[in-house]
This record gives structure tokens, sequence and C-alpha cells, in this order.
């Protein structure tokens, strides 16, 4: 997969050596005891897999694919690790107390997480899978551009830590600041059931603007301000990973994508190899198969 060329050697170094800003993709199948420890840099920690537990400060939380971590600095944690059965993967994104506070000078929304989670003692924010796949694409597209020599590398790095540090901080407001807008709340929701249902008919926004009596761009609006993707990406995730687990089931491809509203084979293999970095057929014969 694309994040595996990014792997970096785990380190018990507790010290950054950028000014600004790291971050590594971490895989792990033998792992010697982390202690206790405190940094100076703030700590933003995105679990994959494995069976274990985050300690901060006294309590330990079981970690869940999709949770993120936020570890403020001079705060003691420690990892505690239940079994190395399969891979302990994770990102981790450091970032200086100075370079902070100048985004913060950028804007005072680069604070939000930071601010709530001091004030309420929360440190482990739960996400759903959309949310999730979003986050591990900007990660992805930061560690991309880290280790590339691309024309006008810097200015895309501070793009993509700003893009993802501020995706970061609406994941933690929405959750905490759900619309007062009933209505508006319930129009999202009914959407979401509805795509949920029909992933095999038209979900155009123009088909979904017809059936709820909307503007398309009223739709549009509100999938960005609640899963900061649009309609169509939300949509091909879906029907992508049914796709994926009735590949498992060695189904038919032709009748796969026919079966979740993809057009031709052509535009299902693209989006496919897209979202897993592997062929439909590939993916198929190199997993063990599932059976009903």
């Amino acid at each position: 997969m694309k994040k595996e060329k990014y792997q970096s050697k785990f380190s018990l170094r507790q010290y950054m050596l950028s000014r600004d800003f790291e971050i590594y993709y971490y895989k792990d199948l033998k792992l010697k005891k982390v202690a206790p420890h405190t940094h100076n840099y703030y700590e933003f920690y995105f679990f994959l897999e494995g069976n274990v537990s985050m300690k901060i400060l006294k309590t330990a939380y079981p970690l869940k694919p999709g949770d993120i971590l936020f570890i403020p600095p001079d705060t003691s944690h420690q990892l505690i690790v239940h079994s190395l059965e399969v891979p302990y993967r994770r990102f981790v994104f450091w970032i200086s107390r100075d370079y902070y506070e100048y985004l913060l000078s950028l804007s005072k929304d680069f604070g939000y997480l930071v601010s709530f989670a001091l004030s309420t003692d929360t440190y482990i924010f739960h996400t759903d899978r959309v949310s999730y796949n979003l986050t591990q694409s900007l990660v992805l597209h930061l560690l991309e551009e880290l280790h590339s020599d691309r024309f006008g590398r810097e200015i895309q790095l501070n793009i993509c830590v700003e893009e993802l540090l501020l995706h970061l901080n609406r994941i933690v407001h929405e959750q905490n600041n759900l619309k007062k807008e009933g209505e508006e709340c319930s129009l999202y929701l009914n959407i979401l059931h509805y795509i949920e249902a029909h992933l095999e008919d038209d979900l155009s926004l123009d088909r979904l603007a017809e059936i709820f009596f909307v503007s398309k761009y009223h739709i549009a609006h509100e999938f960005k301000d609640n899963l900061g993707i649009s309609v169509h990406q939300y949509v091909t995730k879906k029907r992508l990973s049914l796709c994926r687990e009735a590949l498992l089931k060695n189904r038919n491809i032709t009748e796969i994508f026919q079966s979740f509203g993809f057009k031709d084979y052509s535009s299902f293999y693209r989006a496919f190899k897209k979202e897993f970095g592997i062929s439909p057929k590939k993916f198929r014969d190199t997993q063990p198969l599932k059976y009903d």
C-alpha cells in the first residue's frame, strides 16, 4: 500500500530533529517496552491497527482503528502493548510549541482542539470511517510531500500541515457543537440513510436534489461541512467498501461493479486502485476468501 513506502523504523527518541514538525508512519511486530515519558512538543497520534492502549496521565485508553489521540507537551503517557499478534500500526505527528504559536497567529481556529482537550481533559477522539479516511488521506499527502523534492515543496508542506490541523480541529468542533437547526441535521442524516440503502442507484447531486426537494448546492454544502468531502467522494468510498467485501467472497468482478453503481469496469478499476493501491483482480487473488 502507498503508506508502506514511507514507513520509519521505530525510535525511542523523544525530542524533535526538525524546528517545526515531524510525521512518521510506524508498523511494528516486535516492540520493546516503552516507559512513561513526556516531551516538550504537541503530539497527534492516529491509530490504525493493533492490540494496545495508551495511558495518558492516570487513564489508560484502549485504542480502536480510527482513534485520534492528542498528547499535550509535558504530559506523561505510556504505550501498553496487550498483544503483537497483529501489527501495531499508527501515524505520529509532532508540532513544536513555536510552530503551534505561529499557526495560532494565522488563525485561532487552529487552537480549538488543543483548548478543548486541555479544558476538559479529553485526549482521545473517535472518528467514523469516512472522517478517518480523509484524515489518512491528508496524512499521506503530507508524507508524500515531505519525501519529495518537487518545486514549491516548502510552501506545499506548510499548506499540508495547515490543512491537516484544520481538519482535526473541525472533527473535534463538530463532535462537540451539534447544529441547533434540527431540520438541517435531519436532512443530512436522511440523505446519509438514503445513500446507504440505494448504493446501486443514481446518487448524483441532481438526483438527490430531486428526491429531497432542496438545492443540489445546499446538499453539497452540507456534506462539505459535516464530512469534509463531496457527495461523490462519499458515495464512491461506500461503494468501494462493499465491492471490497464482495471480492473477498469471490463474486464475479463484472457482477460486483454493476451491482454497486459503477457504470463500467474502467471507472471501477481506477477508483478501486486509487482507494486501495491494488487492482480488483489482484486484491481478490491475494486475499483469503470469506464465506457467508
